[in-house]
Parts: C-alpha cells; sequence; structure tokens
C-alpha cells in the first residue's frame, strides 16, 4: 500500500482497522516475554489503544505512523496533554512515556528511533503488501539489535477469498521471513470468524489470529 492510500483511510475516516478495544492477545502474551522496563518500538502504531496499556505498564513507547490524524487524535481521544515538535523527516508527538512520530517508517535510523528492548507488531507486517514484506522485515531488523523480542500477532485466512488489507500472513510466511534471523515461537493460534463480521462479509470463509514471539539472533558477515 501506497503512502496516499492511508493517508486517504484516516481522511475519510475508513479505519476498521482500529480496534476498540486493548488487543487480547497482547494483554495475555506480554507478560511471557518479560520485559518490564525499557522502550517498546510500535510500527503502523494508528491511535492504538495498545498504546497506553503499555506505557501504563511502566514501558517507554515508540510508535511510528505515517498520519498526523492518527496521533492527534490519540492524545485528545485520552486527554494526554503532548509537545509537538516539527523535524525534516519526523514530527515527534511527545508525553512522559510516549514518543510518537510522525513520517515514513523507511526513513527512519536506529539513531532517529534510540535504543528498544521490544517491538510489539498487530497491524503492521498485515498492512503490507506480500511483495514489500522482505523491505519491510529488513528494516524492522535494521532497527533493532540483536536480541530484541518482537510480539508479532497475524491473520491467517484463503487469500484469494478477500483482498487486503489485512493481507493474510501464515506461520509458514512468518518462517520465510525471519527464520534466518530470529528464532520462532508460535504462542497461539485462535479461530476468530465469529467475532469478525466485516471479514465474514468481505466473503472470508475461515480465518485465524496467529501470535508469534520472535527473537532476533546475532548475524554473522
Amino acid at each position: 500500500m501506497q503512502p496516499d492510500f492511508w493517508h486517504e483511510r484516516w481522511q475519510l475516516g475508513q479505519i476498521a482497522f482500529h480496534q476498540g478495544a486493548v488487543e487480547r492477545q497482547l494483554q495475555q502474551h506480554w507478560p511471557g516475554l518479560q520485559v518490564t522496563d525499557g522502550v517498546v518500538f510500535v510500527p503502523l502504531c494508528g491511535k492504538s489503544l495498545d498504546l497506553k496499556w503499555l506505557r501504563d505498564r511502566g514501558l517507554g513507547v515508540t510508535g511510528v505512523e505515517l498520519s498526523s490524524i492518527a496521533l492527534e487524535s490519540f492524545f485528545l481521544e485520552h486527554g494526554i496533554l503532548t509537545r509537538r515538535t516539527a523535524g525534516d523527516d519526523f514530527d515527534r508527538f511527545e508525553s512522559p512515556g510516549l514518543r510518537l512520530l510522525r513520517g515514513d517508517l523507511y526513513r527512519l535510523s536506529r539513531e532517529t528511533l534510540g535504543p528498544v528492548r521490544a517491538v510489539y507488531d498487530r497491524a503492521s507486517l498485515i498492512a503490507m503488501t506480500p511483495d514489500s514484506r522482505t523491505r519491510y522485515v529488513k528494516q524492522m531488523s535494521a532497527l533493532t539489535p540483536p536480541g530484541t523480542k518482537t510480539l508479532l500477532i497475524t491473520v491467517e485466512y484463503p487469500q484469494h477469498q478477500m483482498s487486503g488489507p489485512p493481507f493474510s500472513v501464515s506461520a509458514a510466511d512468518v518462517e520465510d521471513l525471519y527464520g534466518k534471523n530470529h528464532s520462532i515461537q508460535l504462542l497461539e493460534r485462535r479461530d476468530i470468524l465469529a467475532e469478525e463480521p466485516r471479514f465474514r462479509a468481505r466473503g472470508v470463509a475461515e480465518i485465524h489470529q496467529n501470535c508469534f514471539l520472535l527473537t532476533q539472533l546475532e548475524t554473522h558477515p
């Protein structure tokens, strides 16, 4: 998806991908990561309620998002005062425990991001078209050091039944994308068809939500 696609979705309020509650698998599986301090990086963060959930557990949260509408809405809806600073590549929205960057993920450097302990990816990989995933994973790996833990949540369904986003990402896809430089553990696979009328309305006959723990490994030249 091109940036204009996402800007248009936020401008028109076509944000069915935004969840009205904190993600259940985040609440269930985050404690198992044993990441209780430091910074969590949330790519394509939107105005997710998960940002505040992570912040409220004493973690620093850095997110990146293309849409200023999303970030402004997040702070407004939660009544959180924020300091906005304009920059060349990124505008910064900052409050205690939160640093949300408005700009292009692919222009983000490790220096700008700063040190992170973990990554939370619920809506980022599944937003990528299949032919753009390798670039995405390469960028995420470049931004984070060995030892970084990622809680990755994907959806899996017969791709021919619906055009994404969100796109179907199977366990085999995750292995292909991350297997060379991450250890991969499938934490949960759950049938969510009964909970997702919007997918049923689009012709999807079966859909599962998968939750993975990825740990970035040392790489050698």
